[in-house]
């Protein structure tokens, strides 16, 4: 977990360089003590594919919105804290054998349509109509777009089933005990099943809520959940406004809404939180920090968080289908100068990937880094694959992620300097994105930590199921075979060997992406709001963080 930072006038990185606007005196104050006030928030994006399914917009932007404000588990994470488990939708837990679990529901939960949650929810939650789309609990099998064979009438989008099964490969299906009690039956062993529930995807839904729904696109525009708060408006790239579900089981929402607004533009969520517009403004580059932090009544907080840039490599493209080329690009990054040029030194360069918190369960490869930034060794590795300065067409969206454009540019001039001919193509959305296939040299994308065990994110993005392979960007038969033996073996000596031999075929001998740096999430706001940031995207607006 990274470090949380507290950002405000008196504290301003002025080594950042950030053009302070000068003294602002914002209007308004706190209301009265036990009031309830509405937020406007500023994000980049609200969601990539404009619903508000937890399953279809597995993103960083759908984490900040989804998350735990609005969508719920049965089992939490402490999003405030350690990024454990904690109790939720269920009250306890235990495990009958190496390949169940079963859970006691908190009773008296409401959802957002007035209904008491029950053991019928949550098996619906986790159906194959829900769900799977007719695919098999199975393991190390890629499963591919064409095995998914709807069995209702809401057809499902391919990514719902595709992401159910990289999160839960082996889900043999879920027991009803009584109305307050179920089972969940998994078709192999496996020691991360409770992470798995606390990961985004697995929350619960009303049963008769999706009955009721006419399709999927009714339905995912507005699901009935159990969370804080629900969904009073969503104008898809344009807002969503979340208001109080007074009935949540943890009692009544601090807040009467939260409204998220769409803006893309960095200068634009700045000037709107300068001017009072928003309340919050998020995805901020570091090189504004000290515009905000020197203003009066706002400041920043911000933190590394569990999750990774990467840059993935596609191997249908020719060029990229040697692997020779592929080692070069990993030695030709010096990736601690974009830590420091770019993040001002407020991020780190992990240990390839995986995250620190890996050492808890003692599965942290301590000994192993990232590719040397060596230029001379890279040379030599496309002499060796008689590379001719072919143009790779690099893929790239307009600052989805912070600094994701400058991160580009400065990436081909690292490659440009030891003679690989990367060109930028900026793409609109992630459907462009993936709509390369062949010409496609490489993309952007993230990776996040959301067991706490290394089969995420290296098994559910890179292994047999995750969305690498199911692109066809790129596959490995024994990454496959480690990824069976990481996800079902309960020995674990055996499980670290596998994790480190993934991680020699991943980033050195094979490698399907490179890692960049740790990601790192500045949040400006108004300090008058008294508010906490979790290391996360992820945004708490519940009871315990709001005036803390």
């Amino acid at each position: 977990m990274g470090q949380f930072m507290h950002i405000n006038r008196r504290q301003s990185l002025g080594l950042l360089g950030g053009a302070a606007f000068g003294a602002l005196i914002l209007p308004g104050s706190l209301m009265a003590q036990g009031a309830r006030r509405s937020i406007t928030i500023a994000v980049q994006k609200i969601s990539n594919n404009n619903t508000l399914d937890n399953w279809h917009e597995q993103s960083n932007v759908g984490e900040r919105v989804f998350y735990p404000n609005f969508w719920e588990g049965l089992i939490g994470r402490n999003w405030m804290g350690d990024q454990g488990p904690v109790p939720e939708l269920a009250t306890e837990w235990k495990r009958l054998d190496d390949k169940t679990i079963e859970f006691k529901l908190r009773q008296g939960v409401k959802f957002h349509n007035g209904d008491e949650m029950t053991a019928e929810d949550v098996a619906f939650s986790f159906s194959d109509e829900r769900l799977f789309g007719g695919t098999e609990p199975v393991g190390g099998t890629t499963i591919y777009a064409e095995d998914f064979k709807p069995n209702t009438d809401k057809e499902l989008p391919a990514s719902v089933p595709g992401t159910a099964r990289r999160l839960w490969p082996a889900l043999r299906g879920v027991e009803i005990v009584d109305r307050y009690t179920v089972r969940f039956h998994n078709a192999t062993p496996d020691v991360t099943l409770e992470g798995r529930f606390y990961a985004g995807g697995p929350q619960i839904t009303s049963k008769r809520a999706w009955d009721e729904a006419k399709t999927y696109a009714e339905w995912a525009r507005s699901p009935v959940t159990t969370g804080a708060y629900k969904v009073e408006e969503f104008k898809p790239d344009v807002s969503l406004t979340l208001v109080a579900h007074d009935e949540h089981w943890a009692g009544r929402p601090p807040l009467e809404r939260i409204r998220f607004i769409e803006v893309p533009e960095v200068a634009s969520r700045v000037n709107g939180l300068l001017s009072g517009e928003y309340d919050f403004a998020c995805d901020l580059p570091p090189d504004q920090i000290g515009t905000i932090a020197n203003t009066a009544g706002l400041e920043v907080q911000s933190s590394t968080i569990w999750n990774h840039r990467v840059s993935v490599f596609n191997t249908q493209n020719e060029i990229m289908a040697d692997p020779l080329v592929r080692r070069a690009m990993t030695h030709a990054i010096d990736r601690n100068a974009i830590v420091e040029a770019l993040w001002a030194g407020q991020t780190v360069v992990p240990k390839g990937l995986q995250f620190d918190s890996y050492a808890a369960s003692n599965m942290l490869i301590e000994d192993w880094t990232v590719p040397e930034f060596n230029p001379e060794l890279a040379r030599d590795l496309l002499k060796q694959a008689n590379y001719k300065g072919d143009a790779i067409p690099y893929f790239l969206l307009n600052n989805y992620y912070t600094n994701q454009t400058a991160t580009g540019q400065v990436l081909t001039e690292m490659w440009q300097q030891a003679g690989i001919n990367v060109e930028i193509q900026m793409k609109e959305n992630w459907s462009q994105i993936f709509a390369g296939e062949g010409e496609r040299g490489l993309r952007d994308w993230s990776a996040s930590n959301l067991v706490n065990d290394p089969v995420t994110p290296m098994v559910n993005q890179f292994g047999p199921n995750g969305q690498a392979q199911q692109n066809l960007e790129y596959s490995n038969a024994e990454l496959n075979q480690m990824s069976v033996v990481l996800e079902t073996s309960t020995d674990h000596e055996t499980r670290r060997k596998a994790f480190r031999r993934m991680l020699e075929i991943a980033e050195r001998e094979d490698p399907v992406y490179t890692l960049l740096h740790q990601n790192a999430v500045f949040t400006g706001m108004k300090s008058e709001l008294n508010w906490k940031a979790a290391p996360a995207f992820a945004m708490d607006f519940r009871r315990d963080n709001w005036n803390v």
